[in-house]
């Protein structure tokens, strides 16, 4: 049953660091956003994996599981190179992909998701790389001449970090199965804008008006966990901090009293 959650964006994130970087005080780190600021194409190297017309693998590193084949993602993801996967801070982020370098590319940008990471070959050795899903790799290329495309074995094409769209889509939050009255561990999924998550705080209801945030850890890819030693009380409400522009959005109470290990649970909010 949905419940009414509230929302707010940390201005204090975003304006904060730009002004002490204006004053000399600090590095801009977060004075951008990826819904306003113009692409800038970089090249990469991209191969595909799985089936053909697939989702590259169930899930990936990124923890997301069947979701990479169904919508919002529609197995429209990649699979990630180090450089780009970012021992899994970069789970979730979007990238506009092209190609030109092969009759058979169509040289229109499409959409991908990063779900996966690729540890070795020229996932390790390029500077960036893409392996995509078959349906991703295919994606790029001239109507009715996709086999032809997936067939060209390691390909040039260029690349833009772009901010993630999901119209009609709200932030989700799947419960991982070992979750427990002393642990609590939770995958999230379809932030839009960003896409990425540089901090994850929770909340528990016994906090009350205190705003007692306690910090969780990334245990792996986009999965967050606390380990609470104690038993925790929900209702949890969550506090997310994307880390491409630090800004802060809370899904308040999203989490139910009674919850379930391995349930989804959404919330009524998101970054766009």
């Amino acid at each position: 049953m949905a419940v009414s959650h509230q929302y707010y964006f940390s201005l204090s994130s975003v304006f904060l660091p730009c002004l002490l970087a204006l004053c000399g005080l600090s590095k801009p780190t977060f004075c951008f956003n990826l819904s306003t600021v113009a692409y800038h194409w970089s090249p990469a190297g991209a191969t595909w994996y799985g089936g053909p017309d697939g989702a590259g693998s169930n899930g990936g590193a990124c923890g997301y599981g069947d979701a990479v084949s169904q919508p919002p993602f529609s197995s429209m993801i990649t699979a990630t190179g180090p450089s780009l996967y970012q021992s899994g801070k970069e789970c979730g982020a979007c990238y506009q992909i092209k190609c030109s370098a092969h009759p058979s590319c169509s040289d229109k940008p499409v959409t991908v998701v990063t779900t996966d990471l690729c540890p070795g070959g020229p996932c390790l050795s390029d500077s960036a790389h893409f392996d995509l899903s078959g349906t991703a790799f295919g994606a790029m290329a001239n109507s009715g001449e996709e086999d032809n495309l997936r067939n060209a074995g390691v390909l040039e094409i260029e690349y833009s970090r772009v901010a993630c769209d999901y119209p009609g889509k709200t932030i989700a939050f799947h419960v991982d199965s070992g979750s427990n009255p002393n642990y609590f561990a939770v995958v999230v999924e379809f932030e839009d804008g960003d896409g990425d998550l540089g901090r994850v705080d929770i909340k528990e209801a016994t906090s009350g008006a205190n705003e007692e945030w306690r910090p969780m850890q990334q245990s792996w890819g986009a999965v967050w966990k606390l380990d609470a030693g104690s038993a925790l009380e929900a209702p949890f409400s969550i506090r997310l901090t994307s880390q491409y522009s630090g800004l802060s959005l809370v899904a308040r109470d999203v989490i139910p009293y009674g919850w379930q290990p391995g349930a989804t649970y959404r919330s009524l909010v998101n970054y766009l």
